[in-house]
């Protein structure tokens, strides 16, 4: 009797075990379908976003997401379609705002306290080492890719015309032409942005210009090494970068431009390689370009601070074109840079920019070749004295603050269409 009790028993008990095991499945089952939810009576579906038809005020309103940037994007919109309305290019007097000119070559006297119109992909594409600062917030702030026609630059861009071709001398009373000028001013007076507006009218005119939007950038940063041959502190990385930015615009103009010093290129320590094993020198053909040579500069990194030295002096010897070497932050190569080095065990001394072979072979100006180099007050560099070395007396110019006339047209530009300001 015992072993059949045991049998009805386990047989009895199988099947409970197994409904136990299928009912949880069934219930989890169960929680993953969901049900169709029936659309809500009385309720319209929302109409889709349209932010063109919106104005920004609306669009905050209707939007809690709206961004600033979907703000900014619509006001550029809505002033380009402003642009486009005759009856708002109205300035001072009832002068037209902006200057039907189309190059900065055509300005003449009678266009100045206008506003010039670029595009951006042009300005990218002829100023590739980057805009300044100061260019860059006037588009930002007006949402417009356009810049007041000074009488300063007018006159800038015409005493480098007459420096490159003195036969444009018609008048006796004109004032001389200056081959190098240095622009000098209080903060935010336009200094920068005359400096860019100079090399883009050069440079469309078939000039060769070496332009450095940020001389700071030559005195900080990167690995500098003391070149026994020379006494002067080799910065590759930088040398590199130079080079880099100056092919961007001139490669097909160096292309075409053969080397007028064939000496040997000293090299030197390369930038985390240590010494050249081997030869330290490199040979310059006679056959070689200035763009050959400046490739050469870059794929050696021994070789690139002496490369952009003797570039320097290649420079001076091109006749076939004019050359204008363009220098923003000039004043940071008359101070000290970011490096030091070691006295004794406890102190180091700081490295002067003019130990830099970089800038040393860069920051003259006494030549006969066109230079201009601007002061940048936001380097905190300091004010330095009124004569510098290596520089000639009479080229300091103080670009001025707007004039009445000139603010005039600025608040005329800001407040000529409904949507130049935010709201």
């Amino acid at each position: 009797m015992l072993p059949r009790s045991l049998l009805r028993a386990t047989t009895a008990a199988a099947p409970m075990r197994q409904s136990q095991w299928q009912l949880p499945i069934c219930r989890s089952m169960a929680t993953k379908v969901k049900k169709p939810v029936s659309p809500t009576k009385g309720k319209k579906p929302q109409a889709k976003f349209d932010p063109k038809d919106k104005k920004p005020e609306e669009m905050q309103a209707a939007n809690p997401e709206f961004s600033l940037k979907e703000e900014a994007e619509l006001r550029r919109r809505q002033l380009a379609e402003d642009e486009k309305n005759p009856a708002l290019d109205v300035g001072p007097n009832g002068r037209p705002l902006f200057t039907s000119k189309s190059s900065l070559s055509l300005l003449t006297k009678d266009d100045t306290n206008t506003y010039f119109k670029f595009s951006m992909e042009e300005l990218k594409e002829v100023l590739p080492e980057g805009l300044p600062m100061g260019m860059m917030k006037e588009f930002e702030e007006s949402s417009r890719t356009a810049l007041l026609v000074r009488q300063c630059f007018i006159d800038l861009r015409d005493n480098f015309r007459r420096a490159a071709d003195p036969s444009l001398v018609v008048n006796s009373k004109a004032p001389k032409a200056r081959k190098q000028i240095v622009l000098d001013g209080l903060v935010s007076c336009g200094k920068s942005i005359a400096l860019a507006m100079l090399v883009h009218w050069a440079r469309k005119e078939g000039w060769l210009v070496l332009y450095v939007p940020k001389g700071w950038d030559w005195t900080h940063g990167g690995l500098f090494y003391k070149n026994p041959q020379t006494g002067m502190w080799d910065t590759p990385v930088q040398a590199a970068n130079i080079l880099q930015d100056f092919l961007k615009y001139n490669k097909s103009c160096l292309q075409g431009l053969k080397c007028n010093i064939h000496d040997p290129i000293p090299l030197g320590e390369g930038a985390g390689v240590g010494w050249p094993k081997g030869s330290d020198k490199m040979p310059v053909s006679e056959e070689t370009t200035l763009y050959q040579l400046v490739e050469a500069g870059l794929n050696n990194t021994h070789a690139a601070v002496g490369v952009l030295v003797r570039l320097r002096r290649e420079l001076s010897k091109v006749t076939s074109m004019p050359v204008l070497i363009a220098v923003d932050q000039y004043n940071s190569w008359f101070t000290f840079t970011d490096y030091e080095e070691p006295v004794t065990v406890r102190s180091c001394r700081p490295v002067h920019a003019r130990e830099l072979a970089t800038v040393n072979a860069f920051r003259s100006m006494m030549h006969e070749d066109m230079m201009v180099g601007a002061f940048s007050h936001s380097t905190a560099v300091g004010k330095l004295r009124e004569e510098l070395p290596d520089v000639p007396a009479d080229a300091r110019i103080h670009l001025p603050r707007y004039s009445v006339d000139e603010a005039d047209t600025v608040c005329h530009y800001y407040l000529s269409s409904p949507h130049s300001l935010k709201p």
